[in-house]
């Protein structure tokens, strides 16, 4: 774990603090050069964390051997995302795609240098295996948390949704707003609102309700002044998250207490 940790901080820093913007629009053009000095900033910065924290793991070879081809796969991910990035441009493909192609590219990092913390460590995937079973006990409450808050965001988004449809039919435009651009918003701010609710409450933490509110307000407070129709939209939808929210996060709290069993 302490190597895997050493070798992904390195990777956070090489790609989201060390790598300036005019090296990403190069390797964009599948410049030589841009890639060679992103893998150079790469084993340096593993170099650096592992001088920090690990310092005797520099004189190995085995550990050099794997940094370095560690270095090589970060660099051939970063180029195979920039090929499907390019081609999803090229065809016009919207650019939620590339949401999902990043996400794509941060798990092959993900794994390939968990694969490197194995192979340095000398560790067997399957006495990796036989650890990870003592997490078993947890798995239960992990699915709880798993079930409450895909509820809560999620289902209960489109509960809100059907129910504020109605009041979304006379909204006025705002400039450029039309109303189904506002009823997008809201519901990825909806999205949001609740997961940082429903944490706050898991973490005990109910004066985060007052931030949340005031985010909104400020964030909608001219259209607020504007149009009493926003005005009962935005507080009947807000409303409404915050009380499935709230809903949540005592059902989540009871369940993980066990104030409420659950049926095995």
């Amino acid at each position: 774990m302490e190597i895997f940790l050493i070798l992904y901080l390195a990777y956070l820093a090489a790609d989201f603090l060390l790598q300036s913007d005019a090296m990403v629009k190069r390797k964009k053009h599948a410049s030589a050069k841009a890639y060679l000095q992103h893998g150079a900033i790469h084993y340096a910065a593993i170099a650096m964390v592992v001088a920090a924290f690990h310092p005797a793991l520099l004189a190995r070879f085995r550990f050099q051997a794997i940094a370095l081809a560690l270095v090589a796969a970060h660099l051939l991910i970063d180029l195979c995302m920039e090929r499907v990035t390019a081609a999803n441009a090229f065809r016009g493909v919207a650019g939620g795609s590339n949401v999902f192609v990043y996400l794509a590219d941060q798990v092959l990092h993900f794994l390939t240098i968990a694969a490197a913390a194995l192979w340095i460590a000398g560790t067997r995937p399957g006495a990796l295996a036989g650890k990870l079973a003592a997490y078993q006990a947890y798995r239960e409450k992990i699915l709880v948390v798993l079930v409450v808050y895909f509820g809560v965001v999620f289902a209960a988004g489109h509960l809100i949704r059907f129910l504020t449809k109605p009041l979304t039919r006379h909204l006025p435009s705002t400039g450029e707003e039309t109303t189904q651009r506002l009823r997008n918003a809201g519901m990825y701010i909806g999205w949001l609102e609740r997961s940082i609710v429903l944490t706050a409450l898991l973490l005990r933490s109910p004066a985060t309700l007052g931030l949340v509110l005031a985010a909104k307000s400020i964030a909608r407070f001219p259209e607020l002044g504007k149009s009493e129709l926003f005005a009962e939209y935005f507080l009947i939808g807000t409303l409404l998250s915050l009380l499935a929210a709230i809903f949540g996060g005592i059902l989540l709290l009871k369940l993980l207490t066990g104030t409420i069993q659950i049926a095995q």
